[in-house]
């Protein structure tokens, strides 16, 4: 499996997932022209994208979204929350629910619930040929949700948007560093950090650190904090950029499936 984070941070985001032939968009928040853009070095073209995966609705992750659709009219995947939250109607979407599986394709999608200041926000689970894909942002904890559908993964994007000094002693308003800090804003270096150490395993081939904080982050800083957690390891580290894309490939032992959340 290839995953090519075109953009990732508080200006925009977009991440291509591709195996055994299928493509998918895991959201669309950078413009259609940056889009194809960084997309051309990789040997990307959009009219490749079978359907468009959306975590939430906050202008980041969907702004490039209506112009993406009327070049390529592709199914967009969503919850009903984040459905409902767009600035255009989508009448004919499924809605994905937490916990329930979805085909494109060959790929397998488990979308699973976080805690992010959105209507319904998701992140996902990807799986195909002998790959198994966690992308996890825009959420203020890592709940043990989180914990139990990333395990396993051969990949795992995980959020790294501040550090928590930086963020305190940092030019935000109070109410902002509150937004961020609480339970449905995003995850610190430190929260990140002690996720992965719940989630490394002996097939875990790449962790990338996402959704950035220009601001109140460095990419340093997030290596040391991971790295600490690697040691040792044949891990490839990663920390994904605003402003240039990255591609990591997973593909490791064969994974024991998607299992669906009980109801």
């Amino acid at each position: 499996m290839r995953i090519s984070v075109l953009a990732s941070g508080s200006s925009g985001n977009a991440t291509v997932v591709e195996s055994a032939g299928a493509c998918v968009l895991v959201d669309c928040g950078i413009s259609y022209r940056q889009l194809v853009t960084r997309m051309r070095p990789l040997g990307l073209t959009p009219d490749r994208v079978e359907a468009v995966l959306l975590t939430h609705e906050h202008d980041d992750h969907v702004k490039g979204l209506e112009v993406f659709l009327r070049h390529h009219p592709v199914p967009v995947m969503a919850t009903a929350g984040t459905l409902g939250g767009l600035p255009l109607p989508l009448p004919d979407a499924d809605p994905l629910a937490s916990g329930r599986v979805v085909r494109v394709g060959d790929l397998e999608v488990l979308p699973v619930q976080t805690c992010h200041d959105a209507r319904e926000p998701v992140g996902f689970v990807v799986e195909g040929g002998r790959a198994r894909v966690g992308l996890v942002t825009d959420t203020g904890v890592c709940t043990e949700l989180l914990v139990e559908r990333l395990s396993g993964c051969h990949a795992v994007l995980l959020e790294c948007n501040h550090d928590r000094d930086l963020l305190r002693v940092g030019p935000y308003p109070w109410p902002l560093k509150q937004r961020i800090a609480s339970r449905t804003g995003h995850l610190s270096n430190e929260q990140a950090s002690a996720a992965l150490e719940r989630l490394a395993h002996s097939g875990l081939e790449v962790v990338v650190g996402m959704h950035l904080s220009q601001t109140n982050n460095r990419p340093e800083m997030v290596r040391r904090e991971l790295s600490a957690i690697l040691a040792g390891s044949e891990v490839r580290l990663e920390v994904a950029s605003q402003h240039a894309a990255l591609v990591v490939e997973a593909g490791g032992s064969p994974p024991a499936g998607l299992r669906a959340e009980p109801v």
